[in-house]
């Protein structure tokens, strides 16, 4: 892709790559793997050329989990190691370069989202049991476990790895405050409470320069913090329903958010304003930018199963 092209004048291309819904799309820290988590019961990795041909060097299939795998991300250091977190209760690491299952862990429940901390030591697990688990990634055990009284959604370490962030929904009498949790790591005791919207928060993405975290809520809003200063400095407020998925792109200029609306919203960092809106089907479930150029990957709840979208290609193909 031509950095220097408008984005109205760029192109999405689509891959059929799974049977079933795609949950969960993630590139590697190279930007040069593509990997997918689906309803199938597989994940899958696979290259795109840089013209935007799938090629079929890199593409694998990784199986071995028993039900939906809903989450996934890559190690920061090794380019070829991928974490998958299922709703069978187990987390699984995989090497690409063979397909095969590296490491696996049981824990309490149905898994929901997975992080890696930011030096690869770590990886942050939430389940439905609203359940926080730390697994060591050498031993790949758990060593740390915390127990929350509301729905955990999603989580994100802060680029200095000590500040851990947990988007919250309802509590235990079933209300739903908004709240972020700000918890210092690795003793995950509270530093803050964030009421950062009017209903549960659903996702979160860190600025990859460090500077922001932009939080998604069923409130249909987008808010953006200061994380030195932890206070609000933007909302967004493109999205017209409850938004389930964000991402910054590589430089941090720009924040990409996904809802149940028939688009993606792409929105400048600093105004708030929308720059460019991505048609797509009735609900998007991941989006996740390319962390060496402006291409976007998203995949959601499709009239065609299976499919997997890339923005950012000159010729649509």
């Amino acid at each position: 892709m031509n950095k220097t092209t408008p984005f109205k004048n760029l192109h999405s291309r689509e891959y059929r790559v799974h049977q079933k819904e795609v949950r969960s799309v993630a590139w590697n820290f190279t930007g040069t793997k593509l990997a997918s988590g689906s309803e199938d019961l597989t994940a899958r990795v696979w290259h795109i050329e840089p013209h935007g041909n799938m090629s079929q060097r890199n593409f694998v299939d990784l199986k071995g989990h028993k039900e939906s795998v809903e989450q996934l991300c890559w190690d920061p250091k090794h380019a070829d190691l991928v974490a998958t977190a299922s709703v069978d209760k187990t987390v699984r690491l995989w090497d690409d370069r063979t397909g095969k299952c590296a490491r696996l862990v049981k824990l309490s429940g149905p898994n929901i989202n997975i992080a890696y901390k930011p030096d690869g030591e770590h990886i942050a697990v939430v389940n439905t049991n609203n359940e926080l688990t730390i697994l060591d990634v050498r031993g790949f055990k758990p060593i740390h476990k915390k127990k929350f009284n509301c729905e955990v959604n999603e989580i994100a370490w802060n680029i200095t790895s000590d500040i851990l962030f947990v988007t919250t929904g309802k509590d235990d009498k079933g209300d739903e405050k908004g709240i972020v949790q700000v918890l210092s790591y690795p003793s995950l005791q509270p530093l803050d409470n964030l009421t950062a919207h009017t209903a549960g928060c659903n996702c979160i993405a860190i600025d990859p320069c460090g500077r922001y975290v932009a939080v998604g809520s069923a409130d249909s809003l987008v808010s953006l913090w200061d994380i030195s200063e932890m206070l609000c400095v933007r909302t967004f407020t493109n999205i017209e329903s409850a938004v389930r998925t964000v991402s910054f792109n590589q430089s941090g200029e720009y924040l990409a958010s996904g809802s149940i609306d028939c688009f993606i919203d792409i929105a400048n960092v600093q105004t708030g304003r929308t720059v460019h809106q991505i048609p797509c089907g009735p609900a998007v479930n991941s989006v996740d930018w390319n962390p060496t150029s402006n291409l976007l990957a998203y995949a959601g709840d499709d009239n065609i199963k299976g499919i997997v979208r890339v923005f950012g290609f000159t010729s649509a193909g």
